[in-house]
């Protein structure tokens, strides 16, 4: 097996997560009778590029289905950070209404709803067919594909060029990174900007972020990595920011190389010289993070088996893909949590994959009164303990597990 990017062959372990079912891949009751299927989880990192990878076994057309169960815009959170985004950069770069958007991975138009109220052209690139008719139904052009190279030299025969061109979380769902990438240099206009936003690598490791690999996952980013595929692809990354979002994002601002009217700023060299001070361009960093995620792991077994024998009821919150992958890599079932609500009505009525635990409206959570709540969306848990502060009725508490065990009472702030 060889990296995706540079081609170097890959014989680091990074993490091995070992057989879990597709993190989305909910199921009915019917289905919990039939054979569930599980592919190896298994993640390396490039000694060349340090690009840490797992292998494709899933092909990505056979995961953004019209059947995908994840819309952005549950979270509230997450709109108001869309919302944010749209009004800096109309301020930063002077959009107007002459100037046009597109969004890869626009999903259900959680962000560029923010566009269509302010009246700029935009156009969203959505694979999967369900959360795309949502986005349609507001209002927003979309296109049904997987962006690369041929979808845009296709947009750009029918005369459409991006001033800006954003993806939030998409730059590591995809397995040709090379070709996603070159692909935004197409159809980029000349003094155009890319933004991407994606879990910062660095994070992952100091916060024991393992819930966030899972088959959808594809690359696992630092900095220094995606400046290089950037380069090699003939764009420059001209600024970066860090966000608290996930658990710890980069934004970064991208442009053709040649251009020479966004300039450089400071801070990209800044992060790129952290991440060498922490030993990121060594592949001694990336060793020893199995250890973290088998310590976790024995940390939560042992609350849940405790709450059990002592007669507690014990719920989930947040069905989430990183929620079924951390489940799945404890060997969690339904005998050690008895149910998991979640926002989506795609998802209630239905199975977390491999652990079986079935999904319920929130609003079962008064109806059951469990006396633990396990939040799995971690970086979204103040919004969920602020939503659900009820629980402190019946002396409930709210768990989080990453990164490390924690219990907080309703009042109690992390």
């Amino acid at each position: 097996m060889n990296c995706r990017h540079c081609k170097t062959p890959l014989t680091h372990s990074f993490a091995n997560l070992h057989h879990q079912p597709i993190s989305n891949a909910f199921l009915t009751k019917k289905q919990l009778e039939e054979p569930e299927v599980y592919y190896p989880l298994h993640v390396y990192v490039c000694e060349a590029c340090f690009l840490v990878q797992v292998a494709e076994y899933k092909k990505s057309d056979d995961i953004f289905t019209d059947d995908y169960v994840y819309f952005s815009s549950m979270s509230s959170s997450w709109v108001e950070h869309a919302r944010q985004y749209v009004a800096m950069m109309l301020e930063r770069f002077d959009l107007d209404v002459h100037s046009f958007i597109v969004e890869i991975a626009s999903n259900d138009g959680y962000l560029l709803q923010h566009c269509v109220e302010r009246g700029i052209p935009c156009l969203g690139v959505e694979p999967a067919g369900n959360t795309a008719q949502v986005a349609k139904r507001k209002g927003i052009s979309c296109v049904q594909d997987f962006f690369g190279t041929a979808l845009a030299e296709r947009l750009v025969k029918e005369g459409k060029k991006a001033d800006v061109l954003l993806g939030n979380n998409v730059l590591a769902h995809v397995p040709d990174i090379n070709n996603f990438v070159r692909g935004m240099k197409i159809l980029l206009a000349d003094n155009g900007v890319v933004t991407m936003e994606f879990p910062h690598l660095m994070e992952l490791v100091a916060n024991n972020q393992f819930d966030t690999i899972y088959q959808e996952h594809y690359s696992y980013l630092s900095f220094s990595t995606v400046c290089h595929i950037f380069e090699t692809q003939g764009l420059r990354i001209f600024d970066v920011e860090q966000l608290p979002t996930h658990g710890g994002s980069l934004r970064i601002f991208a442009t053709h190389t040649e251009n020479s009217w966004h300039k450089t700023r400071p801070s990209v060299s800044r992060l790129y010289q952290v991440e060498k001070q922490a030993n990121m361009h060594n592949i001694a960093y990336y060793t020893g993070f199995q250890q973290q995620i088998q310590t976790t792991k024995k940390a939560l077994l042992y609350f849940l088996l405790e709450q059990k024998k002592n007669g507690k009821k014990v719920a989930a919150y947040g069905a989430a893909a990183k929620g079924n992958t951390f489940l799945n890599a404890c060997g969690i079932k339904s005998d050690l949590i008895d149910f998991c609500v979640d926002k989506a009505p795609s998802k209630q009525g239905m199975y977390m994959p491999g652990s079986h635990i079935p999904v319920y409206d929130p609003t079962y959570l008064r109806q059951e009164k469990p006396d633990v709540v396990l939040i799995l969306p971690w970086n979204i848990a103040e919004e969920i303990k602020t939503e659900h502060s009820y629980l402190k009725d019946w002396n409930g508490v709210f768990v989080t597990a990453i990164p490390e065990l924690r219990i907080f009472t309703v009042e109690t702030s992390p």
